[in-house]
């Protein structure tokens, strides 16, 4: 056995284990979501009369959002909630007509009774992070709502939200995240069968086990108290909701995740968007581990807490794993082939089948939770988990290179994902504004990818071993949809 086969096998063994662990976690937080699940506290019923209710500011930090923003303005405007202790600010940091447009709709609602404070800056200076630091100098709530453009929160949201804060040291609600639009196309439908999972099982999990979860960026209701204990919104890292939730906890704040409270949003439509959201998500979350992983080993919390939190800073790092053990795979054939005396190490591979049932049962359970039939969960999971499956696979390379950029501490700008108000399934995005390109290098270089499983089938067949035939597949569908999904919408751009 060559030095080289030894190298290929300790990565490729190394890749197996991460992934194994992960993905046990994931069954771990599927178990703790049944268990609460079986257990449901009763829910928070406090009532506070209008003249007890406290001082609320709903942040809205947009850019360039003209064909959603009147959208999310109406939607807060709606608020079942006293305007006189209501302050809403809008961020604005846009570039185009998106301002003109907020200017008019504040105009309609003057009468209203709320007060509303149009908030421009000179420059994008710590983008969103920075938008929502500045305005705490201004605001007057002592519970501070957050919305991105893309979503319409449903006019109880404040009072229900609020309901969740019995204790001086809960910090954070995050609600769940609905979708306006998951029915538009397969690859939305995708995107949402994936984010359903952590915004019912992770987050459940996390919560009820006591473990660290995430304020997930928006659609969430913040004590003031607890941002400023934590040091203030951060620019740093390019989640800048996930820095703040972990330096919120390490201080001692509680968060509550309402499963039952749903504010829907708008999924990307096409390749470029999901590409550039991925790309923001998965490098923040290496940034936010870089920064906070070490603090969260050495603080005096629970071994499970630690363990949790250690996969949940690095899951974004499963990404350069899996897209190792794939190139990997063909090598590992033909090592498997010539040297038949390791069979017992190649076996351990067992571990890759066993952590695809935890992920199984991780997903199943997500989407059983909509459906509450076996027979509709069967015929909606199996296609739909293995369509999932496979276009992660396929996006391994864009995001590792994104894992690896945050790991390794270099900088990018915080592009936001466009939005264009997708309410049917016939409107297109399509020659408007803020299409993104998605034709580049690396799209060729996953077009090259798809074609070398291709060969891995090949191979497969050749060697008469079909072990790894259904990675090699799933990988050959995954790169081949990315590719083909990059090529013919930046085409249709």
């Amino acid at each position: 056995m060559s030095i080289l086969d030894v190298m290929v096998i300790t990565v490729y063994g190394c890749c197996l284990a991460f992934i194994f662990c992960y993905s046990m976690i994931q069954l771990h937080l599927t178990i703790m979501y049944w268990r609460r699940k079986n257990h449901l506290p009763a829910a928070a019923s406090t009532t506070l009369p209008n003249q007890d209710l406290p001082m609320i500011t709903v942040q809205l930090p947009v850019y360039n959002e003209r064909y959603v923003i009147e959208r999310l303005l109406d939607a807060v405007v709606a608020f079942d909630y006293p305007h006189d202790r209501l302050q809403i600010q809008i961020l604005d940091d846009s570039t185009d007509e998106t301002t003109a447009i907020i200017a008019a709709k504040l105009q309609e609602y003057t009468l209203s009774g709320i007060c509303f404070e149009h908030i421009r800056r000179s420059s994008r200076t710590g983008y969103k992070a920075g938008a929502l630091q500045d305005a705490l100098a201004t605001a007057t709530g002592e519970f501070i709502a957050i919305f991105d453009a893309d979503f319409v929160p449903a006019p109880n949201f404040l009072k229900t939200t609020l309901r969740s804060f019995t204790s001086p040291a809960t910090g954070m609600v995050q609600t769940r995240w609905g979708h306006l639009n998951a029915g538009y196309s397969l690859l939305t439908r995708l995107q949402a069968f994936g984010l359903d999972a952590h915004f019912t099982v992770e987050q459940v999990g996390r919560n009820s086990g006591g473990h660290f979860m995430n304020f997930n960026g928006t659609a969430g209701l913040w004590r003031r108290a607890c941002i400023e204990d934590a040091g203030g919104w951060q620019s740093d890292t390019l989640t800048e909701d996930l820095d703040l939730s972990y330096r919120a906890q390490l201080k001692g704040w509680q968060f509550v995740y309402l499963e039952e409270t749903e504010t829907p949003a708008e999924l990307p439509p096409d390749m470029g968007a999901l590409k550039s959201q991925q790309f923001r998500w998965t490098k923040g979350a290496a940034e936010t581990a870089r920064k906070h992983l070490t603090r969260v080993l050495q603080a005096s919390l629970p071994v499970s807490t630690r363990l949790h939190a250690f996969f949940h800073l690095l899951n974004s790092g499963v990404f350069i794993c899996v897209f190792l053990m794939a190139i990997l795979s063909v090598p590992m054939l033909y090592i498997k082939n010539n040297l038949p005396e390791l069979d017992i190490l190649f076996n351990m591979g067992a571990l890759l089948l066993l952590s695809l049932l935890a992920l199984i049962g991780f997903y199943w359970t997500a989407l059983y939770q909509q459906t509450h039939s076996a027979r509709k969960t069967a015929q909606c999971f199996i296609p739909d988990f293995f369509l999932f499956l496979a276009i992660s696979m396929g996006l391994s390379l864009h995001n590792s290179l994104a894992v690896l950029e945050g790991y390794l501490g270099r900088k990018t700008p915080f592009i936001r994902t466009p939005k264009y108000n997708l309410a049917q399934p016939k409107d297109s995005w399509r020659h408007r504004a803020y299409t993104m390109e998605s034709i580049s290098l690396l799209t060729g270089l996953e077009g090259l990818l798809a074609l070398y499983f291709v060969f891995g089938i090949w191979a497969d067949f050749r060697l008469h071993d079909f072990g790894f035939l259904p990675f090699h597949v799933l990988l050959t569908l995954g790169f081949g949809m990315v590719f083909s999904y990059s090529v013919f919408h930046s085409s249709r751009a």
